[in-house]
């Protein structure tokens, strides 16, 4: 997500290569383009990564990016990389779950997660990963990562709730790997968990990860929160949202009547 805060412009775990993979001749591939080149993107106050995977850390994206970021802010292990790769250790920040920082009036605390690490076969959580919470403008904004469904969004919305957004992951699940990644049940009770107002939920469509239809996260997620009485916002790739207002779910990913 690209984010405007106190005046800056923010971005979550930017990934703007075509597959999700140490090499782009094989992994998972985009089914579409970013909205947004690189090469149009504004100067960037923050670049916020939740952890080391390939979907969610592009080693291309940071490189170009960091001459036109001022800081980058990483839980413990993931700026170490960053640092590897050249990006000047002044602008990084690491942080261990429930530490802080704030930069200019963006307050932001790396929270839990029930994930795991590693860029390589045989690497076993080699550094953490972690949501966040995100705070400017009169606004409280919780960014779920990667995440397994876990008591800890509990703790989460008791400890710094509540959100007027939660943008929780829903997609690339497999029942298999419930352990780090929620089915679409799960995302909205994490929402109310959390004590969000708004679901925007993330983590889908953009790179084909699992076994599910394209649409299913989307359809399924949307079913669920109105069971719920859930207020949903379900922007297109690309779309712009006004946070303090987000636009009710429309269901882009239907096919025309």
């Amino acid at each position: 997500m690209l984010l405007k805060l106190d005046s800056g412009f923010w971005l979550t775990d930017p990934v703007f290569s075509d597959r999700a993979s140490p090499v782009q001749w094989a992994g998972p591939k985009r089914f579409h383009a970013p909205p947004i080149s690189l090469e149009q993107l504004p100067p960037i106050e923050g670049v916020i990564l939740s952890h080391d995977h390939y979907d969610h850390l592009d080693r291309a994206a940071v490189l170009a990016l960091a001459a036109k970021t001022r800081h980058f802010v990483t839980p413990l292990g993931v700026g170490d990389l960053l640092v590897e790769w050249g990006v000047d250790a002044t602008k990084i920040q690491q942080l261990d779950w429930w530490q802080e920082t704030r930069i200019g009036g963006v307050r932001l605390v790396a929270t839990p997660a029930q994930h795991f690490s590693g860029r390589g076969m045989f690497e076993k959580n080699p550094t953490l990963w972690a949501s966040f919470v995100i705070e400017a403008d009169g606004l409280r904004v919780f960014f779920s990562g990667d995440s397994g469904y876990f008591d800890g969004f509990k703790a989460i919305g008791d400890r710094l709730g509540p959100f007027d957004l939660t943008m929780v992951e829903c997609g690339a699940y497999d029942r298999m790997w419930s352990g780090v990644h929620m089915q679409p049940e799960e995302t909205v009770q994490a929402h109310l968990d959390l004590r969000g107002l708004w679901l925007m939920p993330v983590h889908n469509g953009t790179f084909d990860l699992a076994l599910h239809g394209w649409q299913e996260p989307f359809t399924r997620v949307s079913r669920i929160a109105g069971e719920k009485g859930v207020a949903l916002t379900t922007p297109g790739f690309g779309e712009a949202v006004n946070l303090y207002q987000p636009p009710a779910e429309h269901a882009w990913w239907l096919p025309s009547p």
